[in-house]
């Protein structure tokens, strides 16, 4: 029986912090699932809309030789479901997340793992924006 591992995220702006993320969650078992957060569920989590559409994102993760499959993750409330409805054996998140999907080790392993350190979506948004619109002084 192939060993099968989920996890979940935005996935905007795609950088080296994802893909080394989703490479050692892959590394965990056989097949690895990921469920990329809808752009509304983005808009409540961050409280900003992603710089790409959805079926972008899926897209873009999906052509990782690392990912196996990907889904629309509507709802933070609907994680459980979802490792039950891929037959999940690892839910894998980012140790910012710690503790915080405990719950789901009746069902299967929760594994996190630690970020990239130095690079966030977040943090490469902030300085896109200073590129673009740079901080206006007076002299």
């Amino acid at each position: 029986m192939k060993k099968r591992i989920i996890t979940f995220g935005t996935y905007d702006l795609l950088h080296i912090g994802h893909v080394r993320l989703l490479e050692r969650a892959a590394q965990l078992g056989d097949e690895l699932i990921v469920g990329v957060s809808c752009s509304k569920l983005n808009l409540s989590k961050k409280g900003r809309a992603p710089v790409y559409e959805t079926s972008d994102r899926m897209e873009i993760v999906k052509a990782l030789g690392c990912v196996d499959e990907v889904f629309v993750e509507e709802s933070l409330e609907k994680k459980g479901q979802y490792i039950q409805e891929f037959g999940a054996h690892i839910l894998v998140m980012g140790d910012d997340w710690a503790g915080r999907f405990d719950q789901f080790n009746s069902i299967c392993s929760v594994v996190y793992l630690p970020r990239t350190e130095g690079i966030s979506t977040t943090q490469l948004i902030g300085d896109i924006g200073e590129m673009v619109l740079p901080a206006t002084g007076t002299s």
